[in-house]
């Protein structure tokens, strides 16, 4: 814990309730709120919003715990330093790795939106060479910005955060006086049917541990981790659920039809066809501001993942000037900016909601036993009411939508997860034989 906390040091704590509660936004308010709209009311018609209130409910118990381990353990990682702090060894590096690949694949995934949405604006990037290079620009850009230091990528955030919710909070005022009342009478679902659509809707809320991964960098977290996780999701339902409605009462039965962009299409109806360039440009920017976010929180899990142990030791270096971890944003930026220039969009999101209920499960978990243990890194913690009630809820519910996955989603995640293990494996056989072979030379 020493060493951890001597690494942390060297970064700035520059994050208050405002930045975090935006960064949260802006990586929950992503591409799925352009998209979602057309899949759920395809599972649930005009019954849509129940899934989306299953869906808000789960993450709100989800994010109370949470907010209850991010007051206790102020450690940059976020999710992976609670389970690491709460459980270490072999649950602690699943935690990371769960966290890094998913991670990694997601906003690669998003990116390659990104290169797609800007191929409808501009045939340039539509392809080839000038695809590749907008990508390779974009991480280049945004690991610049980073490496900087962490006020200007926060900076970043809150301004590309309030440009994406422009066109959403247009849409909502305006649609809501045309709404058509029998497009938004509903016939209620079987659980099933809600469970289904509520797994596929989950990828709308995810998004809240990557903001909280720089939790070194966080001011008095005990304070503003609560604060800032339970405003961001309120917002983040609330327009969700104004949006969902607006498309519903504005093209009715005909939603399911536009999955590629069922918001532009409610656009072009509300206020005609120039508005389709307004959306396509909003939805462009929604997901930079996603990859912005990820760009600002992902790479300090490797870089508290190297600071453990668990990677190589030189993605732990600070920048002298600026106090970032910058190889680790250079490391992360290339990466991915491969993996999106190399792939498309559905190689690339492979169980992203698995993986990220896993994370979850496991977080629910280490925040009941740093509560058990009274951990206690900065400040008076937010402790949960009733006991482990709303731990038990939380986990009962994780596993109810895990339930509704796929045999085909399982088998690709346990093949994630025996990579995991196999390179857990690896390290602790080689670390035991280094030990085994430094031991008879120190004996001489």
């Amino acid at each position: 814990m020493t060493a951890n906390a001597s690494a942390d040091a060297q970064l700035v704590r520059a994050i208050a309730t405002r930045q975090l509660t935006l960064s949260i936004i802006n990586v929950t308010i992503a591409s799925s709120i352009f998209l979602m709209p057309a899949t759920v009311a395809e599972r649930l018609g005009a019954a849509a919003p129940i899934a989306y209130v299953v869906c808000a409910t789960l993450m709100t118990l989800i994010a109370l715990c949470f907010a209850a381990a991010g007051s206790r353990v102020s450690l940059t990682g976020g999710l992976y330093a609670y389970i690491d702090t709460a459980f270490g060894g072999f649950a602690g590096f699943l935690g990371g790795y769960l966290y890094s690949v998913t991670a990694c694949l997601s906003v690669a995934s998003v990116a390659t939106a990104f290169a797609g949405t800007a191929g409808v604006l501009s045939p340039v990037f539509s392809g080839g060479i000038g695809r590749a290079l907008l990508l390779a620009v974009l991480f280049a850009a945004l690991a610049a910005v980073n490496v900087r230091g962490i006020k200007p990528g926060i900076r970043l955030v809150e301004v590309i955060t309030a440009a994406k919710l422009i066109p959403l909070l247009l849409l909502v005022v305006v649609g809501v006086w045309s709404l058509n009342v029998d497009f938004l009478r509903m016939t209620m679902p079987t659980v099933s049917q809600v469970g289904q659509a509520s797994i596929v809707l989950l990828f709308a809320f995810v998004g809240v541990e990557v903001a909280l991964t720089p939790s070194g960098e966080i001011r008095d977290p005990a304070r503003t981790v609560p604060r800032s996780i339970l405003s961001a999701l309120a917002v983040a339902t609330s327009i969700y659920l104004a949006v969902q409605t607006v498309a519903q009462g504005t093209l009715g039965p005909e939603l399911p039809l536009y999955k590629d962009a069922p918001l532009v299409e409610t656009a072009s109806r509300l206020f005609g066809s120039g508005a389709r360039l307004l959306f396509l440009v909003g939805m462009a920017v929604s997901i930079f501001g996603y990859i912005a976010g990820d760009m600002l929180g992902t790479p300090r899990a490797l870089f508290a993942l190297a600071r453990d142990g668990v990677l190589p030791g030189p993605l732990v270096r600070v920048h002298p000037r600026y106090h970032t971890p910058a190889l680790a944003i250079m490391l992360y930026a290339a990466v991915v900016a491969a993996l999106a220039i190399s792939s498309s969009f559905e190689r690339l999101v492979v169980m992203a909601n698995v993986s990220a209920l896993l994370l979850y499960l496991m977080c629910v978990a280490a925040s009941y036993r740093l509560q058990r243990l009274d951990v206690r890194m900065a400040g008076t913690p937010f402790n949960l009411p009733g006991g482990m009630l709303i731990q038990l809820l939380a986990a009962t519910g994780i596993v109810w939508l895990l339930s509704q996955a796929t045999y085909e989603e399982w088998r690709i995640e346990a093949y994630v997860l025996v990579v995991a293990v196999a390179y857990y494996a690896l390290k602790r056989f080689l670390r035991r034989s280094s030990a085994d072979a430094a031991s008879p030379a120190q004996g001489r």
